[in-house]
C-alpha cells in the first residue's frame, strides 16, 4: 500500500523495524500512534508540515520504498529513491534514440489514441443513464473519435516535427470532452473547461489533486521499469520537466476522471471540503482526508481486466511500463 501523510504535525520514525506514525489530534489534545510494517508499504507520500526521521528514511531505502514530497495539490515536488533502480543503460539509450526518430511518434500515437478512446468510452457509458443528453454525448463522442482518426493517420519521420499538431488535436478533443462532462454532472457542480493551478471550481480542484497523485504513481512506474522520466517524446523538454511522465500518463488520466466524476455525480463532495485561495479554490485538509483513502483503494485494490487477467490499475500501469521498456531494447 501507499502510506499517505498529509496531516500537519505528523511524525514518522522507526520502532521495532516498523514505521511508527504519530499524529496530532487537536480535538483530544493528544497524539495518536499507528504502526505499519515496512513490507506492506510500497511508497510514502508526505505533504509539507510533516516530519520523517533519518531512521525512517533508511528503513524505506532498505525495503525499496520511495519517499515522495508533494505540494498542496498532490503534485510531486521531490523524491527519495533507493540507489538501485534496476534500470539498464540500454533502456535509457534507446529511449533517447526513439525520441528522435519515428518510434517516438509510434508510441505517442498509441498513448493519445488510447486516451481519446477512453474519453469516448466514458461518454458512451454516461449516456446510458442520461437519455436527455444522448444526442449531445453522441456528438461529442464523434468529435473526439474524429481527432483519434487524425492522430492515427498522421505520418512523419519523427515526433518533434508534428508535436504541435498533436498537442492541438489533443487539446481540441479535451475541450469537447470536458464540456460534455460538465453537462453530465449535477447542475450546481458544472464548470467552464479545465482550470489548473489554481482551480476555479470544485470539480477541477479535485481533479487536479487526483492527477497529482497519479503523476507520482506514473513516475514511479516508469523509473521501476528503468526509464528516464525526463526524456519524453511529445511534451517539451523544458528545464527540470519530467516530459515522459506527462506523455505516458495520457492513457491513464481516465482513472482519475472516472473516479472524480463519480464523487460529484453521487454528490459525495460538499463545500466543507474546500478552502478559498488567491484566484481560486483547493481541497482543504478535511477534503484531502476524505478523498485520498478511497482513491488509493480504487488505484491499488480494485481489479480491472488487463491483457486477459485481473490486475489492479497500478499493476496494469507497471506491467505496461515494463512492456514499453522491453520494446525499446528489442528495437535495437
Amino acid at each position: 500500500m501507499q502510506l499517505f501523510i498529509n496531516t500537519y504535525g505528523t511524525y514518522v520514525h522507526v520502532k521495532d523495524e516498523m514505521f511508527e506514525i504519530k499524529l496530532k489530534d487537536p480535538a483530544e489534545n493528544q497524539k495518536r500512534i499507528n504502526h505499519m510494517a515496512a513490507k506492506k508499504v510500497t511508497s510514502i507520500v508526505m505533504a509539507k508540515g510533516a516530519a520523517l526521521s533519518t531512521d525512517a528514511v533508511a528503513l524505506a531505502l532498505k525495503h525499496n520504498i520511495d519517499i515522495v514530497l508533494v505540494d498542496h495539490n498532490g503534485h510531486p515536488m521531490g523524491r527519495f529513491w533507493h540507489s538501485k533502480l534496476g534500470s539498464t543503460t540500454k533502456i535509457r539509450k534507446e529511449q533517447l534514440r526513439s525520441s528522435l526518430d519515428d518510434r517516438g511518434l509510434k508510441y505517442v500515437r498509441s498513448w493519445l489514441i488510447q486516451k481519446l478512446e477512453n474519453q469516448a468510452d466514458f461518454l458512451q457509458d454516461l449516456k446510458k443513464h442520461r437519455k436527455k443528453l444522448a444526442d449531445e454525448l453522441d456528438a461529442s463522442t464523434d468529435t473526439i473519435l474524429g481527432y483519434r482518426t487524425k492522430i492515427k493517420e498522421l505520418q512523419a519521420d519523427d515526433v518533434l516535427s508534428v508535436a504541435e499538431t498533436l498537442r492541438g488535436w489533443e487539446g481540441s478533443a479535451g475541450r469537447t470532452y470536458f464540456d460534455a462532462l460538465s453537462k453530465a454532472i449535477p447542475e450546481n457542480y458544472r464548470f467552464k473547461g479545465r482550470s489548473f493551478r489554481p482551480a476555479v471550481d470544485p470539480f477541477n480542484a479535485v481533479l487536479n489533486y487526483a492527477y497529482g497523485i497519479l503523476y507520482s504513481r506514473t513516475e514511479r512506474a516508469l523509473m521501476l521499469a528503468g526509464l528516464d522520466p525526463y526524456v519524453g517524446f511529445m511534451h517539451r523538454d523544458d528545464y527540470n520537466t519530467k516530459s515522459l511522465v506527462f506523455d505516458y500518463i495520457e492513457a491513464y488520466r481516465i482513472y482519475a476522471e472516472r473516479f472524480v466524476f463519480k464523487l460529484f455525480s453521487r454528490k459525495k463532495i460538499n463545500k466543507d471540503h474546500f478552502k478559498e485561495i488567491a484566484n481560486g479554490i483547493q481541497l482543504n485538509d478535511e477534503g484531502k482526508a476524505f478523498f485520498v483513502n478511497p482513491y488509493l483503494e480504487y488505484l491499488d485494490s480494485e481489479k480491472i481486466r488487463y491483457q486477459g487477467r485481473l490486475q489492479t490499475r497500478m499493476n496494469a500501469m507497471q506491467l505496461s511500463a515494463h512492456k514499453f521498456a522491453n520494446e525499446l531494447i528489442k528495437s535495437i
